[in-house]
């Protein structure tokens, strides 16, 4: 654990450091006030400071507000070291942000304690930290292969056909179903069929950009969102994609298994007015094209399943509200 110590006395700043050394801290120190919010607002600062209330420049108090306004993660415990020992002094310590205090000259084992206790804290934080993202992380990938998941790949769709509109870019957009994926259940089994669904997101993961998205759209539909990417650009991906998973068999508990997957594809610059449901729509219409003309193929959207998707939606829209 690295300790921030911040006092403008030179005696009792290296007391401190030759202190906390001792105990097995790794130790960095501050003159002042200045000095101590430079270190705290860096992106590998300390996790817990020991900061002297009265110093140059900005006070530990100062400071103490200052940090718990950025609110900065991870979290920061601080100490304040302090000759005063009125009760509105303390209080005005602690409503700063400060985590405790302690008054001098203190005991070097209260101090001990103090920071053991610091220590638990952020250690509790710590976990809760990890608990949030794993909470996270499960609600918006899928469990079996690790990709985004279909509600939380619709949301980046979403949101990514708001922004290539208002950048004026493209975004390529692929659904991907692997082909006749049911005889692979019906005749290996769920747990091959589980192998091979795993095999052919890590194949299009290690083959897509780290700003692209790769989600489960469905049981073997995969929506792919490729930034910036126009329709030719997009089908030479798509292609990329495809080739990955037809070009080598897949080893699986029940044998090797040769598996092909077909791809719709469309690109939001050629229909720059169209929302991502249209688009999405398009795409899938591409897809269907894909099996019809003998799957193992890319197919991107054109007009036609452009004219398809503004129908489908115009029907939608004049039906109103429909009853469950």
């Amino acid at each position: 654990m690295r300790i921030l110590i911040a006092d403008d006395e030179p005696v009792s700043r290296r007391m401190l450091q030759a202190m906390l050394g001792k105990w097995g801290y790794d130790v960095v120190s501050a003159e002042d006030g200045d000095a101590a919010w430079d270190m705290l607002k860096s992106p590998d600062a300390p996790r817990m400071a020991l900061l002297d209330w009265m110093m140059p420049g900005q006070n530990g108090v100062d400071v103490c507000r200052a940090l718990r306004k950025v609110r900065p993660d991870p979290y920061t415990y601080i100490l304040l070291l302090t000759a005063k020992d009125a009760k509105e002094s303390v209080v005005e310590g602690l409503e700063s942000g400060a985590d405790d205090y302690l008054t001098k000259p203190f005991n070097p084992q209260e101090l001990k304690a103090r920071i053991r206790v610091g220590l638990r804290l952020l250690e509790l934080e710590d976990n809760l930290v990890q608990a949030r993202e794993a909470m996270r992380f499960k609600a918006t990938h899928d469990t079996l292969t690790g990709v985004w998941n279909r509600g939380a790949i619709l949301e980046t769709l979403e949101r990514e056909t708001w922004r290539s509109r208002r950048e004026g870019l493209s975004l390529g957009v692929l659904i991907a179903d692997l082909d006749h994926f049911k005889s692979v259940n019906d005749t290996y089994g769920h747990l091959a069929g589980d192998a091979v669904l795993r095999e052919v997101t890590k194949r299009m993961q290690a083959d897509v950009r780290p700003y692209d998205a790769v989600g489960r759209y469905g049981g073997e539909e995969f929506l792919i969102l490729l930034p910036g990417c126009n329709g030719l650009e997009a089908r030479e991906k798509a292609e990329r994609l495809r080739e990955s998973i037809c070009r080598m068999p897949i080893d699986t508990s029940a044998g090797i298994l040769k598996v092909t997957m077909s791809i719709g594809g469309v690109a939001t610059a050629d229909w720059p007015e169209d929302t991502a449901n249209q688009i999405l729509q398009m795409a899938d219409m591409a897809l269907y094209r894909a099996k019809e003309e003998g799957r193992n193929r890319t197919v991107m959207a054109g007009a036609a399943e452009h004219e398809e998707a503004h129908h489908s939606s115009l029907e939608l829209s004049s039906q109103g509200p429909q009853k469950e």
